[in-house]
């Protein structure tokens, strides 16, 4: 059942909420390590390696000692994928060899060891916050996807692709639109529809839930990418992009019946290499307009280089070439 396997594997569509569980949970150790006062020194074969490793783990100790509360939280965001059991036995050796036989140095050593404790705290609070946080966007991206999903999954929740009724496809699109226009469509919600695609792949057996998925990423980045048009410049009209954007809009069931009917390979007056540049030129406006790495830039340019890739299958099969 459709919902049943997206609930089943809430946990492993977010590599990123796992990690922050287990940086929360070795916090503990730190707990227990500062409150015992035990130093614990691990022997590593690669000493060159391990000591470089303590210096960066030192450097961001300070960093984050002495910085104020803003700072804190933004260093520990950025930082989040350092918080493991390493990081805190560091900070529970440096709070540990706060001691001295000196008595006018006990009061500097009493403040050191309390800054680290308080520091400890204030890591681990923010650390809390973050895997409340991350867990709810995960549930919530989860029940969007349902909500999208529901018009084309039948009453006994059975993954039957393309869908029995073909008014089903208009609905989840419009529920897509819906989304995006409250901001829903998020960088959660597309990395748990690429989590959902990338299970599907493995399991081998869900080729209707794939394709639905997929689906679900094209009618996004239609919509996404419609939303600015390049089509006028100085009043003219550039027939070249303004027909780009007519296959951007369209379902890529129609992609093949619109390039044969608008490239002059077919029926139409463009040029294969002018469309090709036009797209080539979307595809670097959108690296230019989305942030590096992220899953939207992922999805739109795909996207792009799938509108591309058709044109030059029909240009190769219409032109009597192997493909």
């Amino acid at each position: 059942m459709l919902f049943g396997i997206l609930g089943s594997q809430l946990k492993q569509i977010n590599n990123t909420f796992n990690v922050l569980s287990q940086a929360l949970d070795s916090r503990l150790i730190c707990l227990d390590l500062i409150n015992r006062r035990t130093l614990i020194c691990a022997v590593n074969q690669d000493a060159e390696k391990s000591f470089k490793k303590t210096v960066e783990v030192d450097r961001l100790i300070d960093m984050l000692r002495d910085a104020n509360a803003n700072e804190l939280q933004k260093l520990v965001v950025e930082n989040v994928l350092a918080f493991n059991e390493t990081f805190w036995i560091r900070l529970a050796a440096r709070t540990d060899t706060c001691k001295s036989d000196d008595d006018k140095a006990c009061t500097i050593i009493l403040c050191l060891q309390k800054d680290y404790e308080e520091l400890a705290l204030s890591i681990m609070s923010i650390v809390d916050r973050l895997v409340h946080k991350t867990n709810e966007k995960i549930e919530s991206a989860t029940d969007v996807l349902k909500e999208i999903l529901k018009p084309v999954v039948d009453e006994v929740e059975e993954i039957s692709w393309p869908p029995r009724d073909p008014k089903a496809l208009m609905l989840m699109e419009k529920e897509i639109i819906q989304r995006e226009q409250e901001g829903k469509l998020d960088e959660g919600f597309l990395s748990e529809v690429n989590a959902q695609i990338r299970q599907a792949k493995e399991d081998g057996d869900k080729p209707g839930l794939e394709a639905m998925l997929q689906k679900v990423l094209q009618l996004y980045a239609s919509r996404v990418l419609s939303k600015r048009s390049y089509a006028e410049r100085g009043g003219e009209v550039l027939k070249t992009e303004q027909f780009l954007e007519s296959v951007i809009r369209a379902p890529e069931e129609e992609w093949n019946r619109l390039l044969i009917s608008g490239l002059t390979v077919g029926k139409g007056e463009v040029l294969p290499e002018e469309f090709y540049a036009v797209v080539k030129k979307r595809i670097e406006r959108t690296l230019i307009r989305t942030e590096g790495g992220s899953y939207q830039q992922r999805v739109l340019t795909e996207y792009l280089k799938g509108i591309q890739s058709r044109a030059e299958g029909i240009v190769q099969l219409l032109q009597g070439k192997p493909q």
